[in-house]
């Protein structure tokens, strides 16, 4: 086996390698967004508790028709809960700026609600909606 072939077949095999790193980042990337994105999306939880019980207890379609009331119900109330969660959490943070902005420089405070704002643009990428507070974004 001649030298140039030698570094050819390296070059391939290094070829091969880098195309399979990148295909594995890019499926790995996809299944991380399924999983902490797409299954975990609050309005999947009573259809996701549907067939863990299904499939898990073998529950019968008479069965699974009498339970369906139960967890739809359920899934409602961690909704309502969720929802409710997140406008306290959005209305102790308006608080805390609120707070902070009376000790701070007109430029401090410029720079808290850039911050804010920041923050709430990257919420609403990141985050399902019914997360976002219900708060008007302004502060003194």
């Amino acid at each position: 086996m001649n030298s140039v072939l030698k570094w050819k077949l390296i070059a391939g095999f290094v070829l091969v390698f880098v195309a399979g790193v990148i295909a594995g980042v890019a499926l790995g990337g996809l299944y991380a967004r399924h999983l902490f994105f797409e299954f975990h999306h609050p309005g999947m939880i009573g259809a996701r508790m549907k067939e863990t019980f299904r499939s898990e207890l073998h529950l019968t379609p008479e069965q699974m028709a009498k339970i369906s009331p139960i967890i739809d119900k359920t899934a409602a109330d961690l909704q309502q809960v969720r929802h409710d969660t997140s406008r306290r959490v959005g209305e102790i943070w308006m608080e805390a700026h609120r707070q902070i902005a009376a000790n701070l420089t007109d430029q401090q405070r410029q720079k808290l609600q850039e911050m804010k704002e920041r923050h709430h643009r990257w919420r609403h990428r990141h985050g399902p909606p019914e997360f976002a507070p219900e708060s008007p974004t302004a502060t003194p």
